[in-house]
């Protein structure tokens, strides 16, 4: 895997976690809807097997619960949904995710208007 690929790959690893959660803060989920609701959006294809364990490690943790029900179109499916301390979870995320965003713009504006005004230096 490129550089490109591996750090793509990464960011959207981190990203996982704050998506389900604002999914399954939403309403109830099921696994293999919320793997294709993060697949469908464009530009944030995750695998299956990326989703699975990190739904796995938020139930441990108290972040979301979980329950099965039989499927009258298949086997039966595990439905997610946050917990107080999921919903918690996800307000600091956001916080946070809004932070790191409005900080990497204003890099990027920089060094942008930086180009326009002929200073040296290249991305």
């Amino acid at each position: 895997m490129t550089n490109a690929g591996n750090w793509d790959a990464q960011l959207k690893k981190g990203l996982v976690e704050l998506c389900i959660l604002a999914m399954a803060v939403e309403k109830e989920r099921y696994g293999y809807e919320l793997t294709s609701a993060l697949s469908s959006a464009d530009g944030f294809s995750v695998p299956e097997g990326t989703v699975y364990p990190v739904l796995r490690r938020l139930a441990a943790d108290g972040l979301l619960e979980s329950r099965w029900e039989e499927s009258s179109s298949g086997p039966p499916r595990k439905y997610y949904r946050a917990t107080p301390r999921g919903v918690a979870r996800l307000d600091q995320l956001i916080s946070q995710w809004r932070v790191t965003t409005a900080a990497v713009d204003r890099f990027i504006n920089d060094i942008q208007e930086g180009r326009g005004s002929g200073r040296s230096g290249e991305l």
